[in-house]
């Protein structure tokens, strides 16, 4: 309760109390979208779990938000309340709320944040640990999904959180054919550079998509819930979780994300496919500045056993070199030097200086200023090459289909 008492912004939301079996909570952020019930409908479809299920569904919009914004958002709260009340049974049950945000915290991190918060309070209420699931408003699932998270956490019980696979629809007739060509290139990004920064030798690196994770309820509690970003709140709330250790990924179901344009936040898929139907271009991040995150890895212990801070910084990538200076250098290692006393500590504490989200700085840093960007099937038949994935074709859909073979059997 201790979490609930500093950290959550409301009170209860649901007043009827859980049952002695709930085990999972899915939470869907939703604003002004058009099809929540699709989503519901998808939820609803699938196979029950052994424990209960609860679906949280936080409809939202700023206090200042146009009216057709506030008119689409009540007609989505009647909609999914109806379907509620129809389908609510002893399996699942689903909960509507439609609020007014702040316009200065307004956004999906708050929606998620309150919804989870939410869960937290179902669980405390039966004493038990149970497993939060994030979904999208305008995202489907294969029917065992939740019977494969559940099985997930219960064969990994030291599991803090889990990414769950996901497919985007690449084919058919719901999107244009830009579209599909557009998200065809931005999983292949998605898939790239996951992958891409494995490969260089960071132990955390995972799918961070709000869509498609979920977290012990326990854990979430503990690294202080989620943020309140307008965007990226998925990656900031995973970069706390993955760390900890034992994180898994779930393979064995998936999430299908919308891949339709939009402009509600600065960056991620919708942004990306607005971005990719006005320019017809799309350009990423060249495979040399991952092979050069692997040489500055690979130094790890060289640093821990030689402690010549100059000589092994003169000695990594130039690019490194112009990203951060010898005096910032030495003094991170120094403090990771002084707390620890093996070479596993060493690289843990060093993995969460230099965590996801200094490779994506550094990334960004290189791609602005050392090395041009290229397009994506270029660096993804490097990917592949360096993997051993055998490709028939160059051409996107074919290569998108082979990360995804490889992530589906590797990687569990």
């Amino acid at each position: 309760m201790h979490y609930l008492k500093k950290s959550a912004l409301y009170p209860a939301l649901i007043d009827t109390k859980p049952s002695e079996n709930l085990g999972l909570i899915v939470v869907i952020p939703c604003h002004d979208e058009p099809d929540l019930i699709s989503s519901l409908k998808s939820l609803n479809d699938c196979y029950s779990p052994i424990a209960k299920t609860e679906v949280i569904v936080i409809i939202n919009a700023i206090e200042t938000a146009e009216y057709q914004v506030v008119d689409r958002n009540l007609q989505t709260y009647v909609e999914a309340k109806s379907f509620a009340n129809r389908y609510s049974n002893e399996d699942i049950n689903f909960y509507i709320f439609n609020f007014k945000f702040p316009e200065k915290h307004a956004g999906v991190g708050l929606a998620r944040k309150v919804g989870m918060d939410e869960a937290v309070r179902r669980f405390e209420a039966i004493g038990k640990d149970g497993i939060i699931v994030c979904f999208d408003a305008d995202s489907q699932c294969d029917p065992n999904y939740l019977v494969e998270i559940e099985k997930a956490f219960e064969q990994n019980p030291k599991a803090p959180g889990a990414s769950i696979y996901f497919e985007h629809p690449i084919e058919g007739n719901s999107f244009s054919d830009d579209i599909y060509n557009g998200i065809i290139q931005y999983e292949l990004f998605l898939r790239y550079y996951c992958n891409a920064l494995r490969w260089a030798g960071h132990p955390h690196s995972f799918q961070t998509i709000g869509s498609s994770m979920a977290v012990k309820s326990k854990v979430y509690e503990a690294q202080g819930g989620m943020n309140r970003r307008k965007a990226g709140e998925d990656f900031y709330f995973l970069e706390k979780i993955i760390p900890l250790g034992n994180f898994i990924e779930i393979n064995t179901t998936k999430v299908i994300p919308s891949p339709r344009p939009s402009h509600r936040v600065p960056f991620g898929t919708g942004m990306a496919i607005s971005n990719w139907l006005e320019s017809k271009s799309y350009l990423y991040y060249n495979s040399l500045i991952f092979s050069d995150l692997k040489l500055f890895f690979q130094s790890i212990e060289l640093i821990y056993y030689d402690r010549n801070i100059a000589f092994v910084f003169d000695s990594l990538p130039e690019s490194f070199r112009k990203f951060i200076s010898i005096e910032i250098f030495k003094i991170a290692i120094d403090e990771i030097v002084q707390n620890t006393n093996s070479l596993t500590a060493f690289k843990n504490r060093f993995f969460k200086w230099f965590n996801l989200f200094q490779c994506l700085k550094f990334v960004h840093f290189c791609r602005d200023n050392i090395y041009s960007q290229v397009p994506i099937s270029q660096s993804v038949i490097y990917l592949c090459d360096t993997f051993n994935i055998p490709i028939e074709s160059v051409e996107n859909k074919s290569l998108l289909l082979k990360l995804r073979a490889f992530d589906r059997s590797h990687f569990k």
